[in-house]
């Protein structure tokens, strides 16, 4: 597996790690005052799917910069 399928399959799984981090915040929020911790619960994921999204969104880009 080569290092741009595996950046991807990364992504997807933090994709579902978020998408359960947000549910979890919206539970707790319904619950009452939540901590704070679980409301900064989603953040960590979030950053690591910024990063991964901005390498796949440049991957087509890069190609065609370096064919020339």
């Amino acid at each position: 597996m080569n290092w741009n399928m595996r950046i991807r399959q990364v992504h997807r799984w933090l994709s579902i790690i978020f998408t359960l981090a947000v549910l979890i915040n919206i539970a707790a929020m319904a619950q009452g005052q939540p901590a704070i911790w679980i409301g900064l619960l989603a953040l960590f994921p979030l950053i690591l799917l910024l990063a991964s999204g901005l390498y796949l969104f440049a991957l087509p880009y890069a190609a065609r910069w370096r064919q020339g």
